[in-house]
């Protein structure tokens, strides 16, 4: 099959229109409290076969792979924007719901759709495991508009940022058949092999390249997002090179280079958001264009009904309950996590294992996965916010916050700081002078309104400002804490001591 230039240009034609209705979609959904992901595979049935436009894609090999390099780029942004501070707290349950609470889904799934709907168990097993984990992207762009406190939105998604990498070791010897020559012991030793090495690379991975990143000055700010984006994809090629788990050894790194005090911080998370939503765009839109509506009868609908009420109400509620034997959670904790566990992407690209390898009823399966995902989030996924303050776990108001941004000084050894003051943040009606910044780093300017200003140690700050501090690099994290601690508590911020390290109940 050749490719032309004509060829190209109506591609990207069809690609930028595509593309432009899903941006604009997101507004859409957003105002319906609706993960976006919904509309993206919508708008991809309607230009599959089965749609007005009837553009042909049955490859499932090719929708494997890009589905895998898709996930990658979502689970990368999710570890470079996740705070590691918010997280620390539940990463133990956060783990444990990836591991057992991925093995006990497993499990009733499978005993479930095998004896309420007659499904093999090698097909029941699969259906289990495809179904199982939580979508990084629906997580991480739900969650984050639902004022939670601390040791929710980390555990959610420490779940989500893991629990793909042993789902796709099971999913693929299943499906390969080699399950049954292995033996179970060696299954789980395969998946805690990749899980563990995968980690230890993204590690390796991160803090090598923190260290490298804080030393190199590149000619150019935007060279730094796509070096922190190209760190995090080094740690999954090396992991897969070895076997590894790519996925967990790219979000392991991702995690900590979105933590580490790099140049351009916030530039690095704003193009990794971008570089995001385009992968969810196209793997949604991919992933519609495979469906063949064709295919969907009534008994596949109520096959996938009947699966998402035995993963929803059964095995959801299972796994979390058998997952916090590592942490203990309240009663309405368990039920809002049961209740958050968010599907999308990651079941219908892992349904793509099967169907690639033709596994006997992969149609069949993944016509299951794409119904249940579709009715489940539409179920979940506005409900959100209304669960969290029926059981009274929502916070009463948005965390407050201030953005920092920084760039290298390299003659000096300095930093310089860009600090917007958030809307609701307490540094608000505070003097220059009470910051009392560490002693050598100071606020050279302050940009209100577009005017630029020179302070004053009597020069009073206001939401909106956006400051320039100049500090040592050697005291860079000493300054970025403080103005933490006077934008979550004031000008008493002195006598009341670092917000980060109190739990936000």
């Amino acid at each position: 099959m050749t490719f032309d230039v004509h060829q190209l240009d109506a591609f990207v034609l069809v690609g930028a229109v595509v593309t432009l209705a899903a941006i604009l979609a997101v507004r859409v959904s957003a105002g319906a409290g609706l993960p976006s992901l919904l509309i993206y595979l919508f708008i991809g049935v309607l230009l599959g076969e089965g749609g007005p436009f009837a553009i042909p894609f049955d490859d499932a090999q090719l929708a494997h792979a890009l589905g895998f390099g898709a996930l990658a780029i979502i689970l990368a942004e999710g570890g470079l924007t996740t705070d590691w501070r918010q997280m620390r707290s539940s990463i133990r349950l956060g783990i444990s719901l990836a591991t057992l609470g991925v093995a006990v889904s497993v499990a009733v799934v499978a005993v479930g759709t095998h004896y309420l709907l007659g499904l093999p168990w090698e097909l029941a097993v699969l259906l289990g495991a495809v179904c199982s984990p939580t979508d990084a992207a629906a997580v991480f762009s739900v969650l984050r508009v639902v004022p939670l406190p601390k040791r929710l939105t980390g555990a959610l998604e420490a779940e989500s940022g893991l629990n793909d990498a042993p789902t796709v070791v099971l999913v693929g010897i299943i499906s390969t058949g080699a399950v049954g020559e292995a033996g179970l012991f060696e299954v789980a030793g395969t998946i805690v092999f990749e899980l563990v090495a995968g980690g230890l690379i993204g590690a390796a991975c991160g803090f090598a390249g923190a260290w490298l990143m804080r030393r190199v000055a590149l000619p150019s700010s935007g060279l730094y997002p796509l070096a922190v984006m190209c760190l995090a994809f080094l740690a999954y090629g090396a992991a897969a090179a070895v076997h590894a788990s790519g996925f967990a050894a790219i979000y392991v790194a991702a995690l900590i280079l979105g933590n580490s005090e790099l140049p351009h911080r916030v530039a690095t998370r704003s193009f990794a958001e971008g570089v995001a939503w385009l992968a969810q765009i196209g793997l949604f839109v991919m992933l519609g264009l495979l469906l063949s509506p064709g295919r969907i009868d009534l008994d596949t609908v109520v096959d996938a009904l009947v699966t998402g009420l035995v993963l929803t109400f059964v095995a959801r509620p299972l796994s979390v309950l058998v997952s916090t034997v590592v942490q203990r959670m309240g009663a309405r904790d368990m039920v809002f996590i049961s209740w958050a566990g968010l599907r999308g992407a990651v079941p219908i690209v892992l349904a793509t294992i099967p169907l690639a390898g033709g596994v006997e009823g992969a149609d069949h399966l993944f016509d299951i996965v794409f119904v249940m995902v579709v009715v489940y989030t539409l179920l979940t996924g506005p409900t959100l916010p209304w669960v969290a303050r029926l059981l009274g776990v929502a916070l009463r108001s948005e965390p407050r916050g201030l953005d920092v941004e920084a760039a290298p000084l390299e003659r000096v050894a300095a930093d310089l700081l860009q600090v917007t003051i958030a809307p609701r943040s307490k540094m608000h009606g505070v003097e220059v002078g009470e910051l009392r910044l560490p002693q050598g780093a100071s606020v050279s300017l302050v940009i209100r309104a577009g005017d630029v200003l020179v302070p004053e140690r009597r020069t009073v700050l206001r939401a909106g400002d956006d400051l320039v501090v100049v500090t040592p690099r050697k005291l860079r994290e000493a300054t970025e804490t403080r103005l933490r601690q006077v934008s979550e508590n004031g000008r008493l911020a002195q006598w009341l001591g670092d917000p980060s390290r109190r739990e936000r109940d």
